[in-house]
């Protein structure tokens, strides 16, 4: 016996699935002595408080002589919750008129505690489907013709947890290496901040400097206004001149913000390099831990499940430096959207 690898989307429908199946099975023969691909049908265990229970038949016949395709009746899945997943309409048929299924095709009284089983419909998308048999844990594929013991194959569902080990391993042992070279960055931004308000600080001392030199020129000395006068303008109309060169040559927009950021990110360079900070690995690392985070809470949602992120980040400057890089990626695809519709509407 070979082992037999199938690749499927979540979003294909059962039928594919039992295609796929029906090709490396052997076809049986029905009561005419055609020959037919064997039935395929995809079973999961339902839970008490959202059991789906099958009518019992109207013919007369035993459930043990019914075949296995038509013992149990499959509720359509209708309408969506916030999440996306269906809801399932549960039945309220009266209470003799109902059995449940402790196992398959064995009838049991509804207030045994035992599991229930219900047969999906192959329109029935696999992630659908997936995601319900994960509360068991387990689904079972019922093989029509199989030899005894193949005939149902049990098929073992990963948890959450079991699921996303490694991805939250790797996001773990990732977020170890952000929080190490986070606690030297924010350092070194602290001391740019710092070096930033020291230079605004000693703009503005130059400037009061400027103000008092003036004024006792003007008024404490021989000098005079009228010597003063074109002295200020002239200085005042040179910084405004040398200001203005120094935004053009560094390609900046003209404002105060614009030249303090400017003198932070200089600092931060400078910090960056003596304390032996990579930027380049830090851009990498926030990048591939976004990736990871993105991939488990799609899992997550598969599971209809909540993911703590805090149990797996651990630090708290890790969660808001992803958070940071995910909010940047975001504004800069608003500002592509709208240069796309720009050009749209120029054409």
């Amino acid at each position: 016996m070979e082992t037999i690898a199938i690749l499927i989307h979540s979003q294909q429908p059962l039928s594919y699935l039992e295609r796929l199946i029906q090709t490396e099975l052997s076809s049986i023969e029905d009561e005419s002595g055609h020959k037919r691909p064997p039935g395929i049908f995809f079973i999961a265990c339902q839970f008490e408080d959202d059991a789906i229970s099958p009518r019992i038949s109207h013919n007369g016949k035993s459930v043990h002589d019914i075949d296995l395709s038509h013992d149990m009746e499959v509720k359509k899945v209708e309408g969506e919750d916030d999440k996306g997943q269906g809801r399932r309409k549960k039945p309220h048929p009266p209470e003799e008129d109902i059995h449940t299924y402790t196992s398959l095709g064995k009838p049991q009284s509804s207030g045994n505690s035992e599991k229930l089983y219900v047969r999906w419909s192959h329109a029935t998308e696999v992630g659908d489907f997936i995601r319900d048999a994960a509360q068991a844990g387990e689904f079972i594929i019922a093989i029509e013709g199989a030899p005894d013991g193949l005939d149902q194959i049990r098929i073992k569902v990963p948890s959450f947890n079991e699921r996303t080990y490694y991805l939250r391993m790797r996001l773990r042992m990732i977020s170890n290496r952000i929080s190490k070279i986070a606690s030297i960055k924010y350092e070194c931004d602290k001391l740019a901040h710092r070096g930033g308000q020291r230079v605004a600080l000693a703009g503005f001392g130059v400037l009061a400097s400027w103000w008092l030199l003036v004024y006792k020129l003007t008024f404490l000395t021989s000098l005079g206004w009228d010597t003063m006068e074109p002295v200020t303008y002239l200085v005042s109309l040179s910084t405004l001149m040398g200001g203005y060169l120094w935004f053009l040559y560094h390609n900046r927009e003209i404002s105060y913000r614009s030249a303090l950021e400017f003198t932070i990110n200089n600092r931060q360079k400078k910090l960056y390099q003596e304390k032996g900070v990579d930027l380049q690995v830090w851009e990498n690392l926030i990048h591939e831990g976004n990736l990871l985070r993105r991939e488990i809470r799609a899992i997550s949602s598969d599971y209809d499940t909540e993911w703590d992120e805090k149990m797996d980040e651990h630090d708290e400057r890790v969660i808001e430096a992803m958070k940071q890089k995910r909010n940047e990626g975001k504004s800069k695809d608003k500002d592509d959207c709208l240069d796309d519709d720009k050009d749209k509407s120029n054409d």
